[in-house]
């Protein structure tokens, strides 16, 4: 279960579908989709 911060309903939700990525920098992050409305969730560092 990972866990990030939703903007649009302005508190923590798990992340529905993620998925590990480098960032151009090199940092591992991970990306994914809040399950109750629908927008990207982007935690640096998971």
């Amino acid at each position: 279960m990972v866990t990030g911060y939703c903007v649009r309903c302005k508190a923590k939700q798990e992340i529905k579908n993620p998925q590990n990525i480098v960032m151009k920098n090199g940092r591992k992050a991970v990306q994914g989709v809040c399950p109750k409305c629908g927008t990207k969730i982007f935690k640096i560092g998971g």
